[in-house]
């Protein structure tokens, strides 16, 4: 994985994820990427809100719901999801 990734995906732990209108999902709790590529491939949420809750969106083993890296439109001070690409 090249060093810019890892300092990327880092940057995100602890960030709010929301969608474009605003809605907030939760916060970033840590990132599943393949190992061979290093391509990242999912958020794990941490702190979800009940908005969040209730979407029937994707979980790992532990039950922390997955937000596909594909979703994220733009990250700064919070990471930006298309929320259409997740539902």
């Amino acid at each position: 994985m090249p060093e810019d990734d890892k300092k990327f995906s880092k940057q995100l732990i602890g960030k709010t994820v929301v969608s474009k209108a605003g809605k907030r999902f939760g916060e970033v709790g840590d990132i599943i990427f393949e190992t061979r590529s290093g391509e990242l491939i999912h958020m794990v949420l941490q702190n979800p809100t009940s908005y969040t809750e209730k979407l029937e969106l994707e979980k790992d083993k532990e039950g922390h719901i997955l937000i596909p890296f594909s979703a994220v439109i733009a990250t700064g001070d919070f990471v930006v999801v298309a929320e259409e690409d997740i539902i």
